[in-house]
């Protein structure tokens, strides 16, 4: 009996566990990284069944391109009909059409430099039609023909004020016997200022009566000449 409690009074030592006969070959580093290696797989798992789920593009792909390349023939079909407009009523101002909203600017500029020569063609078109010619502006103010002949009212009416002006007084010998020119209510007041002509312009205008006077001769039948003549026979009865 002393025995028996001898026995039950020894502490308790701890179980060893039992070893696996290849555990012994397999070093502690190898086990280790086995370990790291099996933990980064289950947290990936964990990870790829918390994230969420992806809808793949490729899915809409070929709708996308559909309908972009049905947008692109429709803005190609506005551009085209628009490139060909009816001519509107004023040539100045911002034209707007349909379906130019859906324009960028640069296609924008590009549609109106193309309407601009459109109706620039239309404009010269219509004008040639109607026998238009397109002439620069002449400066506003009396022509030659106005300023001679007033010239020439002023020697009579307001002699006072009158000054004498070689360019008039030329203007008058060269046209002396057009009675287109110089009416014949002014050409009475011309015979009077003739009057007092002289050196080489009388001279040369009557060398020109001369010739007027023989030209009348040789076409009788010629009405403008016999005009001229007319005069010419009263400017050498004035200046022999």
């Amino acid at each position: 009996m002393a025995k028996d409690k001898s026995l039950k009074s020894q502490p308790k030592l701890p179980k060893r566990k039992k070893l696996d006969p290849d555990d012994s070959k397999v070093p502690a580093e190898e086990i280790m990284h086995t370990k790291i290696k099996k933990r980064k797989k289950m947290e990936v798992e964990v990870r790829r069944m918390q994230a969420p789920v992806e809808v793949p593009v490729a899915i809409n792909t070929a709708e996308d391109k559909k309908q972009k390349k049905d947008k692109k023939h429709k803005k190609k079909q506005e551009t085209e009909q628009a490139e060909i407009p009816d001519p509107p009523s004023r040539l100045d101002g911002p034209h707007v059409m349909e379906g130019e909203e859906d324009l960028s600017p640069e296609e924008r500029r590009v549609l109106e430099r193309k309407m601009k020569k459109i109706l620039k063609k239309e404009e010269k078109k219509r004008l040639k039609a109607e026998g238009v010619t397109l002439k620069k502006t002449e400066a506003s103010g009396p022509s030659a023909s106005q300023q001679a002949l007033d010239y020439l009212t002023c020697w009579a009416e307001n002699h006072s004020a009158w000054k004498f002006q070689k360019t008039r007084q030329t203007w008058l010998l060269q046209h002396v016997f057009d009675s287109e020119k110089i009416p014949d209510e002014k050409f009475s007041v011309l015979l009077q200022y003739l009057e007092g002509l002289q050196g080489g312009a009388k001279d040369t205008t009557v060398q020109k009566a001369l010739s007027l006077v023989e030209e009348s001769g040789q076409e009788p039948e010629n009405i403008d000449v016999q005009k001229r003549a007319h005069r010419a026979r009263e400017v050498i009865q004035l200046l022999s």
